[in-house]
């Protein structure tokens, strides 16, 4: 027997949704669950719908169930006209399809013919359908229509959704999602996330929507499917929204009984104690190092020892007595005292077994570089591997991977090219050839790095862990990574959270183009693109999101450069009237805000820049100028405190030539630097060949600048902002 039938069919109100989230009824939700699992459905009747909307504070429409079309009058005259009437039925789902559904009724004898089609119509459809009766509704209208929703991703668990209803949602794809459970603010920045924001904020001459009426409704469903993971998909479709509140015309709940297993999430001071021996190892062992010039074991051992690790070394190989001057083992078994980390150069088909001894050896990690394992379709194998790792609490990097540097110990777990010029920034690829480009950026750039880290398979060791390794490290102050995907979304996001409120994270996600809408039998379901996922999630944790390899890797080098901005003001001071136009669109499209200009302030600049020049915002000063002018105006921005970043850009003239321009830029910056002012400052240089030593110059004195380009110098002051705003810092 259906849940509802067991209280009055009469007519069941709900208000319109208030501002605070109320306790909810879990009791009621979970009665309602157990009766419909016990009757082997799959999802929730209206009237089940209705029920669990109200026990969490989700406003509905009044409305009652009529079992004959008398009834069904009755409900509707006590509610009032016009009313809709939809069939309930655990076997139509799609009710409209069926023609269970008539909309506007006006009177008791409509209502009572309405009863008869809609029941002849659901017996033509669906001949053993279990009719429940008719849901008789109050039929809500006015204000704008909106879709509130929940699914389950594979990678992210819970997602809310939210987008506008009709063409815009169904066409464009208008939706926005985050992780479940949402907050207020969560909730709140959904609203404006949506390309039509601008409508539920009321135009020609239309209310504004109750913002924080539907802010509740959002953050109400997002609990619901947090508190109940049987919920798989939810969808308000359509909710109507309007300067009076929120209120769900109709809910669908679709359910699964058989959630899937828990994924393995070791405790974050376990992956810390495990990654820190792992990444900071004072004795590794290789297993099949080889004296053979050519072989992976051969590579490894000559970057540990040529790269400078001063922690001891320990070769394993079944037959050799010595390896590169080393002893060689032949089992890590054979190892006397304890070994931090195992790295793997042995083919596939001998890395269980190697493995086995290192569980019995108590190592706690391994860096597998072999390749042959799901990458090339040996699935039964890497599940093996990773069965192994499990019952010896091994972690393991890889398989399939470059190994990793770690530039504090002098590092170069790696077959490749070794790298030692150390820095801050850590970085990480799934990719073996996105692991190269960095290594080669980094080394062209002289960029300083704490590690870099392949990923490869991830069978085990992911981003999340990276992520809890480097928030505690100190050689660490900016994570920049690539993936193609994210094999525990959910911690990923937690992980982010946490730490991008330190420390910059930065994140390249390949495969960012559609990939079709997911298959799923909600609306909202089928509209949960995979791109717009990662793109909502990375926003709500703080993640930078990078768009391409080389903004991961400049953003990765150019934010650690920038002080943290103490406010939203930007000013662009140019030696070129095309420079500040392109400068100004690269600062629209990267989310900054040009300063509009105070009349004083104005006037200041005005001092020092011809006639014919331009104040405002950007300050023109034109291209004749000579470097007092360029220093001025500089000095001027760096010291109005109203000001709190500054874009510069210049072009070559023989006045001020380029290396003139960049060293009066870094004596005023270190001037104001002896006066306590520190302000982020990126440059952008047009010209002949000799702006690139420029703006070598100006980097490596703590200006991000880019000869060539307007684009790049504003893309990393964005994301230098965008981090500053993720954690609270603005």
């Amino acid at each position: 027997m259906a849940y509802e039938d067991s209280l009055s069919r009469r007519e069941r109100g709900s208000a319109l949704a208030a501002h605070d989230t109320a306790e909810p009824n879990k009791a009621v939700v979970q009665h309602i669950l157990d009766n419909v699992k016990a009757e082997g459905r799959t999802s929730l009747t209206a009237p089940e719908g209705k029920l669990v909307c109200d026990a969490y504070g989700i406003a509905v429409p009044k409305e009652g169930l009529a079992t004959d079309a008398r009834e069904a009058a009755q409900i509707a005259a006590q509610m009032g006209f016009p009313v809709v009437l939809k069939i309930v039925s655990p076997e139509i789902l799609h009710k409209t399809e069926a023609g269970g559904v008539l909309v506007g009724l006006k009177s008791e004898a409509e209502v009572e013919r309405g009863f008869a089609t809609i029941m002849d119509n659901a017996k033509r459809y669906n001949a053993s359908a279990n009719l429940h009766g008719v849901q008789v509704q109050q039929m809500i209208g006015g204000g704008q229509e909106v879709i509130v929703g929940a699914v389950s991703d594979p990678s992210f668990g819970k997602l809310v959704a939210f987008g506008l209803g009709g063409v815009l949602v169904e066409v464009l794809k208008d939706i926005t999602f985050r992780l479940a459970p949402a907050t207020r603010d969560d909730a709140r920045s959904m609203l404006d996330s949506i390309a039509a924001a601008e409508i539920l904020k009321g135009v020609r001459g239309g209310d504004a929507v109750d913002r924080e009426a539907l802010a509740t409704l959002i953050e109400n469903v997002s609990r619901l499917v947090a508190d109940f993971p049987q919920i798989s998909e939810l969808d308000l479709n359509p909710v109507f929204a309007s300067k009076d509140g929120a209120i769900a015309a109709d809910v669908r709940i679709v359910l699964d009984f058989a959630p899937p297993a828990p994924r393995y999430r070791p405790s974050q001071q376990d992956i810390v104690r495990q990654m820190n021996r792992i990444m900071r190892p004072d004795r590794i062992a290789v297993i099949g190092a080889s004296a053979e010039d050519g072989k992976i074991g051969n590579s490894v051992m000559k970057n540990l020892i040529n790269g400078g690790y001063q922690g001891e070394i320990l070769p394993i190989h079944p037959k050799a007595d010595e390896i590169l001057g080393r002893k060689a083992y032949r089992s890590v078994l054979d190892v006397p005292g304890e070994i931090d980390v195992a790295v793997f150069a042995i083919p596939a088909k001998f890395v269980a077994a190697a493995l086995t001894e290192v569980g019995k050896k108590k190592i706690p990690g391994a860096v597998l570089i072999p390749s042959g394992f799901a990458e090339t379709g040996n699935v039964e194998g890497q599940e093996e591997i990773v069965r192994i790792a499990r019952e010896y609490d091994i972690r393991m990097m890889g398989p399939n991977i470059y190994g990793f540097y770690y530039t504090p110990k002098n590092l170069c777990a790696t077959f490749c090219t070794p790298y030692d010029v150390q820095g801050k920034a850590a970085l990480s690829s799934q990719s073996g050839g996105i692991g190269m480009a960095i290594i080669g950026f980094s080394r062209s750039a002289k960029m300083g790095v704490s590690a870099i880290v392949g990923l490869g398979n991830k069978s085990d060791i992911d981003e999340d862990d990276l992520l809890t390794f480097f928030e505690q490290d100190d050689h660490t102050e900016i994570i920049a990574q690539h993936c193609e995907d994210l094999k525990d979304g959910r911690a990923f996001a937690e992980a982010a959270a946490r730490v991008s409120k330190k420390k910059p994270v930065v994140v390249l996600k390949a495969g960012r183009t559609s990939l079709g809408a997911r298959a799923a039998s909600s609306h909202t379901g089928a509209l949960a693109g995979n791109d717009r996922i990662y793109e909502d999630v990375f926003k709500q944790c703080g993640v930078i999101r990078a768009r391409s390899l080389r903004d991961l890797l400049e953003f990765a080098r150019g934010i650690p450069k920038l002080p943290t901005p103490q406010g939203e003001n930007v000013v662009i001071i140019t030696g070129a009237g095309g420079s500040g136009v392109l400068l100004s669109d690269a600062c629209v499209d990267n989310n900054l805000s040009l300063m509009t200009m105070p009349a004083d302030l104005d006037a200041a600049f005005r001092k020092f820049i011809p006639p014919f020049g331009a104040a405002g915002n950007p300050v023109d000063i034109t291209g004749g100028e000579p470097p007092s002018t360029y220093a001025n105006t500089i000095r001027l921005g760096l010291e109005d405190p109203r000001i709190h970043s500054i874009i510069l850009g210049y072009w070559h003239t023989i006045i001020t030539p380029p290396m003139v321009f960049a060293k009066l830029v870094i004596e005023v910056k270190q001037e104001m630097k002896a006066k306590g002012i520190e302000k982020p400052i990126v440059a952008s240089l047009a010209g002949d060949v000799q702006v690139e030593e420029a703006a070598e110059y100006l980097y490596e004195h703590g200006v991000p600048a880019y000869a060539y380009s307007t684009e790049i110098p504003v893309a990393v002051l964005g994301a230098k902002y965008k981090w500053a705003r993720g954690a609270g810092k603005i």
